[in-house]
């Protein structure tokens, strides 16, 4: 599959869905949203696929991107991406393994923009929601934003965490919390 980023940058995928990347439409959208908020921040890509969206943070300017994700084909290929769109003055860590078990781990860091992406089906959203929430590692004036299936409703408020904005983007929606 070929995935482009921000400057025409080609990256590389694993073959198939597998990873199932943000399509383009929304990662643009993500990042119009965010416009302005992007350089110098902190980013945490959670079920990162292939690494799109903290590649593409990267690019615009990111000073740090923390990349999470269960295959260990698909971590490959992010440290791959990453690696190649990275500054030498930008930082980068790709963690692999069970998101549940990860997440914990990053306590005592806080992240300016958090993406979340995992399989639609899965039973994930609250579960981590609540422990970002819990490890506090949203920035104060932070958002995060969850990739999910239109149809799918995400709880309103967890542990603190709020529901800022929702948008739909055809097959893809995206709900951002805050504090």
């Amino acid at each position: 599959m070929s995935l482009r980023i921000y400057g025409n940058r080609p990256l590389k995928t694993l073959p198939g869905l597998e990873t199932r990347p943000t399509p383009a439409r929304v990662r643009q959208a993500i990042f119009n949203i965010w416009q302005g908020t992007i350089e110098g921040c902190s980013w945490l890509d959670l079920c990162a696929g292939a690494g799109s969206m903290g590649a593409e943070a990267l690019c615009r300017g990111a000073a740090r991107a923390i990349g999470l994700e269960q295959s260990r084909k698909a971590c490959a290929i992010i440290q791959q991406n990453w690696h190649q769109v990275a500054k030498p003055e930008q930082s980068f860590q790709v963690i692999c393994g069970d998101l549940l078990k990860k997440v914990p781990s990053l306590a005592g860091q806080q992240f300016d923009r958090v993406y979340f992406d995992p399989p639609y089906a899965s039973d994930l959203y609250r579960p981590v929601l609540e422990i970002v929430a819990q490890s506090q590692l949203l920035a104060p004036a932070g958002e995060l934003a969850a990739e999910h299936h239109p149809d799918r409703s995400l709880p309103d408020q967890v542990l603190g965490l709020v529901i800022v904005r929702q948008k739909v983007y055809g097959n893809t929606a995206l709900t951002f919390y805050g504090w």
